[in-house]
């Protein structure tokens, strides 16, 4: 596991990159360069895999800042997966799920607060997670104002850039905030509303189905650590990507241990999103997604000699 910590002007080019602090400094004690006047700063973690380890900071660092993510291909390694029983075969492909949860905060003081409060009008830094079907949470990256979209938050994320998850052939699922996508990360979103034919609705019912166990996930975690979600941290804002990325850790563990929560049932605003700002090098997954589609809808293979009567 490892966490980095950067800086950004919120003005920056949407091509621009944060400041990455050099690997030997790590985590522990490091500090992020003071801003120059007038600069808007955030501080953010990176987390692949979160259960894999709790060593934060030291030598263990790769030039990237980073723990680079172990091949899903290799030996001994299975892809995660988000398939439940009577989910349509075409899913099959799908290795996980993603979506931003807002973490409420107290706010910086000055006009920096603006930049942290999201469409509720609440102050928060945003999760963005994948997770497989147990809501078990594979990657982690937080640490972006509230009024970020979610668009921008995957293309500046590893996961977006660096495109090692998840393995050819498969994808992960998201919501229509996201846009969809083949390359550079696969992504699949539900079809737009007031879609046309039976077909396209079906494939959206069970894509939602499937796409819910990242809330689940996010559920789960929050009803585990309510002291520190149900309410505004009461951390200094800088330091909070750092509880939320221990907290995923924590998680993972209690799952792994068989200490499975019920989410609590939280109202969720069904407002649909548009998909924020576009990557000119970014591969559209809308073929892709047409062609899952039609296995949905396809007849499923009748095993000989089965009697319906």
């Amino acid at each position: 596991m490892s966490l980095d910590r950067r800086s950004k002007r919120t003005d920056d080019p949407p091509g621009r990159s944060p400041t990455r602090l050099s690997p030997e400094q790590g985590v522990s004690g490091s500090v992020a360069e003071p801003p120059e006047p007038g600069e808007k700063t955030w501080v953010g973690c990176y987390n692949r895999d979160p259960g894999v380890s709790l060593l934060v900071g030291g030598g263990g660092h790769s030039p990237q800042g980073h723990l680079p993510p172990e091949d899903p291909g290799a030996p001994g390694r299975s892809v995660p997966r988000v398939c439940r029983a009577g989910t349509p075969q075409s899913f099959y492909q799908s290795c996980g799920a993603i979506d931003g949860c807002h973490i409420r905060i107290k706010p910086p003081s000055g006009p920096d607060c603006q930049c942290y409060r999201n469409r509720k009008l609440f102050p928060s830094i945003i999760l963005q997670a994948v997770c497989d079907h147990q809501g078990r949470f594979i990657d982690t990256y937080v640490g972006w104002p509230g009024s970020v979209h979610d668009s921008r938050v995957l293309r500046h994320s590893p996961l977006y850039a660096q495109s090692s998850y998840p393995p050819p052939g498969h994808f992960i699922l998201a919501d229509g905030g996201y846009p969809c996508l083949q390359r550079p990360l696969p992504l699949i979103t539900p079809y737009k509303r007031q879609v046309q034919g039976v077909g396209a609705q079906r494939f959206n019912s069970h894509h939602s189905r499937a796409r819910s166990i990242i809330e689940g996930g996010f559920g789960m975690m929050k009803t585990r650590f309510r002291s520190i979600f149900l309410q505004a941290l009461e951390v200094h804002y800088t330091f909070v990507p750092h509880v939320v990325t221990a907290c995923t850790i924590l998680h993972n563990i209690c799952l792994s241990a068989g200490d499975v929560l019920a989410p609590e049932d939280e109202p969720e605003d069904d407002v649909e999103e548009d998909e924020g700002e576009a990557d000119m090098e970014a591969v559209s997954g809308a073929q892709w997604r047409d062609q899952l589609c039609a296995e949905v809808s396809a007849l499923e293979v009748v095993p000989p000699g089965h009697n319906y009567l």
